[in-house]
């Protein structure tokens, strides 16, 4: 009676055994089948990382640091004064600039005036020229007449029909016209050579503007240079945001290109995701996706595929791997892709920081 009790326990034993069995092998192909039909439409990796744009705070001239404005994660708006540099050295550069225009200005009015008295020389010079071929015609008509006269006078010479006296007037007055004749040649020869030489200076004048006029423009850009070195005493945000760790202090010296701190522009964040290149035979710009990020990890953030990088990350690495160096070992490539989050009304947005570690999925059409 004993053994058969025990025999009927053992089958009983058995078949809960068996009936666990199949539900284990049930609820396995299940959950296996589940993850295999996901994995069909879903991608996910855990190498991500929050980021967004970082705004450099540097200087762009040399100078000692007077005031900082900024603390330690202090949200500032683009435009709000962060440092002030020493600007005395500077407004004394302006001062010169603008005393260096002023003087280049004052020049030019020189040099206009002499160039409108050398015109004016010029013009009295080219009238005096014409006077003086006003006066060559005058001194030819009274050469003409007397030669006349003279030939006259000489063939009455002959028949004794004149005396001696009026016959040398005659000859007298022929050789005073061809002598003034003579002379007006000569000054207007004078006056033309002077016109010559007053018109060549008016030219020189000219030019002389010219030279004043693009030394004017000199200085000004001298001044305008100044005047913007001086405004880059007051270092600006150059975005909204929140300030880095702020590691200067006053009558510290700063170099052009230094670095100061960082301004992190919180309303730019994205996520970008390190998907394995197996994985983006079917992936594409616009897929949604899930992103859980690890300092929140009951929270789901809605998101979609923006772009995928044109190269793998070790591309861009400082060393980039060369296959045909050595021995080869095959690596399966990672692909950056960036995720932008679709839920800008998400009030968690504001309480992420570029860094963070992050889960992505992305749910392939």
């Amino acid at each position: 009676m004993e053994a058969q009790n025990e025999v009927q326990e053992t089958k009983k034993t058995n078949k809960k055994f068996i009936f666990i069995l199949v539900a284990l092998v049930v609820l396995g192909g299940g959950y296996g089948i589940s993850k295999y039909v996901h994995a069909m439409h879903n991608v996910d990796t855990d190498d991500a990382q929050l980021s967004s744009d970082i705004s450099p705070v540097i200087p762009r001239i040399q100078g000692f640091v007077t005031e900082v404005r900024v603390k330690d994660n202090q949200i500032v708006k683009k435009g709000d004064t962060l440092v002030l540099l020493d600007d005395r050295e500077l407004r004394n550069k302006v001062l010169q600039a603008e005393a260096a225009l002023e003087n280049a200005k004052s020049s030019l009015s020189v040099t206009e005036a002499n160039a409108l008295a050398a015109n004016a020389s010029a013009q009295s010079s080219a009238a005096n020229v014409l006077s003086a071929d006003a006066n060559i015609e005058a001194a030819k008509v009274n050469v003409w007449r007397a030669n006349q006269d003279f030939d006259r006078y000489a063939n009455l010479i002959k028949d004794h029909s004149i005396t001696q006296q009026q016959y040398d007037e005659a000859l007298a007055a022929k050789q005073r016209a061809e002598k003034q004749l003579n002379v007006l040649k000569e000054q207007k020869n004078a006056a033309a050579s002077q016109a010559n030489a007053v018109r060549s200076q008016s030219v020189a004048t000219g030019q002389q503007t010219s030279v004043a006029s693009a030394t004017i423009k000199q200085r000004e850009a001298d001044l305008a240079n100044a005047q913007l070195n001086l405004s880059y005493a007051v270092i600006l945000a150059p975005a909204d945001g929140r300030v880095s760790t702020v590691s200067i202090q006053p009558g510290q010296t700063v170099q052009p290109g230094q670095q100061l701190f960082a301004v992190v522009q919180e309303n730019s964040i994205w996520v970008v995701a390190n998907f394995k290149e197996t994985q983006l035979e079917k992936m594409k710009e616009g897929d949604k996706a899930t992103v859980k990020v690890d300092a929140f990890p009951g929270h789901e953030f809605e998101a979609q595929v923006q772009s995928l990088s044109p190269a793998t990350g070790a591309r861009f690495a400082l060393l980039p791997p060369d296959n045909a160096s050595g021995n080869f070992v095959k690596v399966v490539q990672r692909i950056p892709v960036k995720i932008t989050f679709s839920k800008a009304s998400d009030g968690l947005l504001k309480s992420l920081r570029p860094g963070m570690n992050a889960l992505v999925e992305v749910h392939l059409d």
